[in-house]
C-alpha cells in the first residue's frame, strides 16, 4: 500500500476539538476501513511551527516534503499548525493539518 499527502483546515477553539472534528468527517466520508489517505487514518497529531516569514501552507509542504520530518512518516502523527484567529468565528482560531496517509 501507498501514501497520500493531505492538508486540511478547520475552525475551533482548541487544536484538539478541530483534530477531532476533522477525523470524524473523514471518516464520514471516505469510510473507517483504513488506507483511505485522509486525515482520517491519524490517532494524534503534532504541533509544527512555520519559520519567520513563512506561511502556514507553506511551512506544512516543507515539512511533508522533507523525507526527514517527522510528518512525511504514515504511520506517525499529523502536522498541526496554528493558523491564527478566524475572523469568521471570533474567539475560535484556524488550524491546518497535514501529512503523510496510508493509502
Amino acid at each position: 500500500m501507498g501514501a497520500d499527502q493531505f492538508y486540511a483546515k478547520q475552525s475551533a477553539k482548541t487544536a484538539e476539538a478541530a483534530f477531532e472534528a476533522l477525523v470524524e468527517e473523514a471518516r464520514y466520508e471516505y469510510g473507517n476501513g483504513g488506507y483511505t489517505g485522509t486525515i482520517a487514518e491519524k490517532s494524534e497529531f503534532c504541533m509544527a511551527e512555520p519559520r519567520s516569514g513563512e506561511t502556514p501552507r507553506a511551512c506544512a509542504e516543507r515539512c511533508v516534503e522533507d523525507e526527514s520530518h517527522w510528518s512525511g512518516d504514515k504511520w506517525g502523527p499529523a502536522g498541526c499548525i496554528d493558523a491564527g484567529p478566524d475572523p469568521k468565528r471570533p474567539g475560535n482560531r484556524i488550524f491546518l493539518f497535514f501529512g503523510m496517509a496510508s493509502s
